[in-house]
């Protein structure tokens, strides 16, 4: 079992994750907006302009233990649903760090899990990236296959 973080680490921690987030936009040009979750929440949105997928918006969520990260990819397909669900399973074997899942309303999202113990900038900066380059890679495709009859000539 990971490390359990105590009340004053969690706040060191919530203010470098601010640091570092707010430096990576200066940086970034794809990063546009970074905000808060409710004031009682250790949770930001990294909003991302894309070129494949116009925005993708990444939530990390700062817990006891974990860094828990995820994105919305797509809203649930529909038509070639098993096609599509392959195709995932067969991208989660090649990503680090992350997983492809089914959400709330059976929508695909983006997640993973980091302990809090491993967390460094560099980290940080590699999941944000991670999960905005999968997105973009993969977006046209599943897209495409979730909603054919939709780009159907």
């Amino acid at each position: 079992m990971s490390e359990l973080f105590g009340l004053h680490e969690l706040e060191s921690l919530e203010t470098q994750i601010s640091t570092w987030l707010y430096a990576m936009k200066e940086r970034n040009d794809a990063i546009v907006a970074i905000d808060r979750g409710e004031p009682d929440e250790r949770r930001w949105y990294v909003r991302l302009h894309g070129e494949e997928k116009e925005f993708t918006t990444v939530w990390i969520t700062l817990g006891q233990r974990t860094l828990r990260y995820e994105t919305y990819v797509m809203p649930a397909p529909e038509e070639n649903a098993e096609q599509l669900y392959e195709h995932l399973l067969r991208r989660n074997e090649t990503l680090t760090g992350a997983h492809f899942s089914i959400g709330i309303e059976d929508a695909i999202f983006l997640r993973g899990e980091l302990p809090l113990g491993l967390l460094r900038e560099q980290e940080l900066d590699r999941i944000i990236g991670t999960l905005y380059a999968a997105v973009e890679r993969i977006f046209p495709v599943i897209i495409r296959i979730g909603f054919a009859s939709r780009f159907a000539e």
